[in-house]
């Protein structure tokens, strides 16, 4: 581990000791960087005497801590101030914030270290916030403190009885924890970006004169469009309520009819579209599967554009600035797809039935919603999840809206 060193004329040294190192043995080290002889030296950690015989790991020095180095002659008095302004409270926070701040300010080169090393912490000894310095030292004091303890839960499982089944079962969620830890910190080196969020595709479109920001959703059968939406943009009087139906996804919303054609502007070109039209306030205006193969829409990533026509207009896909919030707050998102069973698209109608996409289905007024045995089948997929530990709602819920593929619901389940 590494141990700065502060002598009493401000001379910073880091030193790469064992935590088992003696302290005579640490002050030898530290004679060969300041000619101070070993028997004038004097060590304090947290405003405490450091003596000979005593060993690093018995003090609780930990990696990156910092220790006191005085002269015989000064001892006392550093002591007091040492204790008074860098001594260190058992949560990890400071005594004297300010004293540390100021101290360790003064010192270019440990921030040069810092800057490069625990840049956050960095930053906080730079700003005016004390409280926020604290916070980050009891943060990596509660860190040091969770490593050590892995550490010796690692070291007793070295030395447990390989013949018993409880410590092996420990030795493989060890081993299986340590594989995805490094997988996780080769994700964030080499794959930053799948920590971030995932900024869905949204266009600038008319409908029928009215300015929209489209969602464009490939995964969805057919394009949707509210009531409220519809209304505003003049078209409700063309509704066909002989399309009525209900649809069922994660939850469930009514199908109030569809509008067979209506002119949508894209760029500068009118293009006809056909709609449904849900009671799904949470959604305006959703530009599904079936409208980009008719217009053979082109979703083009590398550009950040939607080329419909086979390219003859290009609309550039909207930053997430120009989103409106609403249609980024991802909690409010999901509890309204919820309850609007719109999370994707709707397919092709008749008179009688609405199919919606994977994860969702919609029957119509002559529909029944199923039969006796796809019940019992569907109730046999939720005993066999069940039995796995999971909750009977979330099976349900995982269900419905992998459309009852057992597989697929079981890896979202287990994913999440």
């Amino acid at each position: 581990m590494k141990i700065t060193v502060m002598t009493a004329d401000e001379q910073i040294i880091s030193l790469d000791v064992d935590p088992h190192e003696s302290v005579e043995n640490v002050k030898a080290l530290l004679e060969v960087e300041t000619r101070v002889p070993l028997q004038q030296q004097q060590l304090l950690y947290n405003g405490r005497e450091m003596r000979n015989s005593e060993k690093l790991s018995a003090l609780g020095v930990k990696d990156e801590d910092l220790v006191m180095m005085v002269s015989s002659g000064a001892a006392a008095a550093a002591s007091g101030a040492a204790g008074n302004d860098l001594a260190v409270n058992p949560d990890g926070s400071a005594v004297n914030p300010a004293a540390l701040q100021q101290q360790l300010r003064q010192d270019s080169n440990m921030m040069a270290q810092l800057f490069q090393n625990d840049p956050e912490f960095a930053q906080a000894l730079l700003g005016n916030d004390l409280n926020r310095l604290q916070d980050i030292l009891r943060e990596r004091h509660r860190q040091r403190s969770q490593l050590r303890r892995q550490q010796d839960e690692e070291l007793a499982l070295l030395h447990a009885d390989p013949f018993d089944v409880e410590a092996q079962k420990k030795i493989e969620a060890a081993i299986r924890q340590k594989g995805i830890d490094e997988n996780w910190a080769a994700a964030l080196e080499y794959n930053p970006e799948a920590f971030a969020r995932v900024v869905m595709l949204y266009v600038d479109m008319e409908v029928n004169g009215v300015p929209l920001k489209a969602f464009v959703d490939s995964g969805a059968q057919s394009t949707i469009i509210s009531k409220g939406c519809a209304e505003r943009c003049g078209l409700l009087r063309l509704l066909d309520q002989r399309y009525k139906g209900i649809a069922h996804g994660v939850g469930q919303s009514e199908i109030l009819g569809r509008i067979h054609v209506a002119p949508i502007k894209i760029g500068n070109i009118f293009y006809p579209c056909s709609f449904l039209v849900l009671d799904a306030p949470n959604m305006e205006f959703l530009f599904g599967l079936d409208m980009l193969r008719k217009h053979q829409c082109i979703i083009d990533l590398k550009e950040n554009v939607l080329r419909v026509g086979g390219g003859e207009v290009s609309v550039p896909f909207l930053q997430e600035k120009d989103i409106p919030l609403r249609f980024l707050d991802e909690e409010r998102h999901a509890k309204q797809a919820s309850s609007s069973g719109a999370p994707a698209a709707t397919g092709t109608t008749d008179k009688s039935k609405t199919t919606l996409p994977s994860g969702s289905h919609s029957s119509g007024a002559a529909n029944t919603p199923s039969n006796a045995s796809k019940e019992a089948d569907f109730e046999a997929k939720v005993a066999k999840l069940v039995e796995l530990g999971f909750g009977r709602d979330a099976v349900i819920q995982a269900l419905k809206f992998f459309d009852g593929n057992e597989e697929q619901a079981a890896a979202y389940l287990f994913g999440g």
